[in-house]
């Protein structure tokens, strides 16, 4: 009996022996399959930009990937995300593993630089990693019908103005930073500057405001759909429009702000990637001559200066421009608009 009773346990160890055998080989053979997919000479660059950069990156890309071609031998693709420039950062602090990136403004990169993914020297590259500038403009249909001069006449009955949320988008943080600014400007002109002033200017703005878009470019969409009379945007999104044939009409205000866009590699995901080499070969690409002209010819003002010479005529230059430190820099702008407490939330909320 008791030989009986061995029989089944001996077959099924028996069997258990061949199925392990079996597995172990099976993993054997698919070790090496996943190998075969790695191409020799080519790699890829991932690439995380925000939306409003995405046409002239389509042009910037092959003109990249031809240059190191012929340089190395090696072809590089590219995985390309766009996204508003806040929701992209983000992303890329959230896991998406880019290697290098593009973003609409210096607060976005400080984000990655929190999370220790960028380095803290990121501006130490020329331009202060700075590869495109702006200004805020005004967008109106063709002929300006509503007769708009200034942010002053955002603030008219019946004018319909549009700009993204800055919640989500750096575009928008440009946009509510020009119309505070200039409320703080026009202050200073009556003797004083005066932070509720320029708050209530801002609060008359936003009460005309038709919609809140998640980035420039999904605002952008939306007024050539036909919605609202006026854009509050990027110069280069309605140079590019123009260029395409569409019959915008530009207003440059008075007091307005200067807008500088930076690209920077991300190291940690790089590093992993292996790409390193290459994400800071194209990010120094377009500082370069001919990526800065792409850039050109899509409305970006250049900061290389052999381009900048040779284009400055094309873009106005308003008496009251100012930058970033003239609100205090970045850090302070963080906390006095767009914390819980700061300016903007108070505009939403009609504190």
């Amino acid at each position: 009996m008791r030989i009986l009773r061995n029989h089944p346990v001996k077959f099924l160890l028996i069997g258990m022996a061949l199925l392990f055998g079996f597995l172990i080989a099976g993993c054997a053979e698919k070790e090496p399959s996943q190998e075969v997919t790695v191409r020799p000479g080519e790699r890829t660059l991932v690439l995380g930009a925000y939306s409003v950069a995405r046409d002239a990156m389509h042009e910037i890309i092959p003109a990249f990937q031809e240059k190191w071609k012929e340089q190395t031998g090696e072809t590089i693709r590219f995985q390309e995300s766009y996204e508003a420039s806040g929701t992209q950062a983000r992303a890329i602090t959230g896991g998406f593993e880019a290697d290098v990136t593009l973003l609409a403004m210096e607060g976005d990169v400080d984000k990655l630089v929190r999370s220790g993914l960028v380095s803290k020297e990121w501006k130490n590259q020329a331009y202060g990693g700075m590869v495109t500038r702006s200004i805020v403009v005004l967008g109106t249909r063709e002929g300006n019908p509503k007769g708009i001069r200034d942010f002053d006449d955002l603030t008219k009955p019946g004018v319909k103005v549009l700009y993204p949320n800055p919640k989500t988008s750096g575009g928008a943080q440009w946009d509510i930073n020009a119309i505070y600014g200039a409320g703080l400007k026009q202050s200073e002109a009556k003797g004083q500057r005066d932070p509720a002033a320029a708050k209530a200017f801002l609060e008359a703005v936003h009460r005309n405001v038709e919609s809140l878009d998640k980035s420039g470019r999904a605002s952008m969409a939306a007024f050539e759909y036909g919605v609202g009379d006026v854009i509050v945007t990027y110069e280069n999104e309605l140079l590019a429009r123009i260029a395409q044939g569409v019959p915008y009409d530009i207003v440059v205000p008075e007091h307005t702000m200067l807008i500088e866009n930076p690209a920077v590699v991300v190291e940690k995901y790089a590093e992993e990637h292996g790409t390193s080499d290459v994400a800071e070969a194209f990010v120094q690409y377009l500082y370069s001559p001919d990526a800065q002209r792409i850039f050109v010819k899509h409305g970006f003002r250049p900061v290389e200066e052999t381009v900048y010479a040779e284009t400055k005529d094309r873009f106005p230059n308003p008496p009251g421009l100012f930058d970033i430190e003239y609100l205090g820099g970045w850090d302070t702008v963080r906390e006095t608009l767009y914390s819980k407490r700061g300016v903007w939330y108070q505009v939403l909320a009609g504190l």
